[in-house]
């Protein structure tokens, strides 16, 4: 979700601002390094231009500066998307209430081992 907030803005954008308003951002070493690498593949890839690469890499860099760092401890198998499963052991260290993401492979989780609930951003926006 955070590429969609920083790249292209709308809903996603508005659901980043709200849960900093709202609460503690949770991220892991994992996740910090993904963030790193995937606005340069993007680019690579042509998926994004220069202007929105510049926007993504600020936003992340502002964004970092304002998260909590967790060190997961048990791996989890639950996402049938196994590059996901480190985005949940996060949450699951964190002990977090609400994942906000758009990734289908998350979102179609059925039965969540715990009070982690996983929505969209236009569903964290409404339920606020």
């Amino acid at each position: 979700m955070l590429i969609s907030a920083f790249a292209f803005g709308g809903v996603p954008e508005k659901a980043v601002n709200k849960a900093f308003a709202e609460a503690d951002i949770y991220v892991s070493p994992t996740l910090l390094k993904e963030y790193r690498d995937v606005p340069l593949e993007l680019e690579a890839e042509e998926k994004i231009d220069h202007v929105q690469l510049k926007a993504l890499v600020s936003g992340i860099a502002a964004f970092v500066t304002k998260v909590k760092i967790v060190q997961p401890e048990k791996k989890v198998t639950i996402c049938r998307d196994p590059e996901d499963n480190m985005i949940l052991e996060c949450c699951f260290k964190a002990g977090v209430t609400f994942l906000i993401t758009g990734d289908r492979d998350l979102l179609d989780i059925k039965d969540m081992p715990s009070k982690l609930k996983i929505v969209t951003p236009q569903k964290y926006l409404e339920e606020g």
